[in-house]
């Protein structure tokens, strides 16, 4: 085969990988789940400018154990994740809760059980595209409260946030100190949750008592992922 046609060959073969990749989007792996780009959920843009003083939410935080049947709004979900790793600047990527060398480390996942427009299911948010992917369909809080000791308030919940790390993004630089990072970092960003949700006059409470191998197995995380922290959040 002289050159030129080679060339030529190698030329066609690439656009057709390319076109490919464009037309048929397959579909990624989460930790041996399967997930459709397609379920992709389009948040709407976070509001940067409310009523409430920042003082008068930090008087008003108190963990809310009981929540109402109302719905939260598709709107308020939005806020609620853009609170906890939303970016704040395009450029370098940095986001509403401080990392150690901006490694970022934590991934949060929604488990919806009553959220207007958005299906029961769990989903995984992506703060680059501020949208959330589905990774599992159907109602799995029943599946978080039995393994965070069956407490009510993941059960009542409109949507429970689990905030997972990755210890292995921040530990490459930072050695045997990562760990003391990432669990700084997750306290961040759970306060901006529960401070947002002050702030929204919803119910949120902090736990931190589950068994992790099960919280594990429900969201179907990848081996080098761990559950950190559960935050139920509702109506009152």
């Amino acid at each position: 085969m002289k050159l030129k046609n080679f060339i030529s060959y190698l030329t066609e073969i690439l656009f057709i990988m390319i076109i490919s990749l464009v037309v048929f989007q397959p579909a990624k792996i989460n930790g041996g789940v399967i997930v459709d780009e397609e379920k992709e959920i389009k948040l709407s843009a976070p509001t940067l400018v409310s009523k409430t003083s920042f003082e008068e939410v930090l008087v008003k935080r108190r963990s809310i154990r009981n929540f109402s049947s109302k719905p939260l709004s598709l709107k308020e979900l939005s806020q609620l994740l853009w609170s906890a790793q939303g970016i704040t600047e395009k450029t370098l990527g940095l986001r509403t809760a401080p990392s150690a060398g901006a490694l970022y480390p934590l991934e949060i996942y929604a488990v919806v059980g009553n959220v207007e427009e958005v299906e029961a299911g769990v989903y995984k948010y992506k703060p680059q595209n501020h949208s959330l992917i589905k990774i599992q369909v159907g109602d799995k809080r029943i599946d978080i409260y039995n393994s965070a000791l069956k407490q009510e308030s993941i059960k009542q919940s409109a949507v429970c946030f689990v905030i997972t790390a990755v210890y292995g993004r921040t530990s490459w630089k930072y050695g045997n100190r990562a760990e003391r990072y990432v669990h700084m970092e997750v306290g961040h960003a759970g306060q901006n949750i529960l401070l947002q949700a002050t702030a929204l006059n919803l119910g949120a409470v902090p736990i931190g008592a589950f068994y992790d191998a099960q919280v594990k197995s429900v969201l179907r995380l990848p081996k080098e992922e761990e559950p950190l922290y559960i935050i139920p959040v509702g109506k009152k």
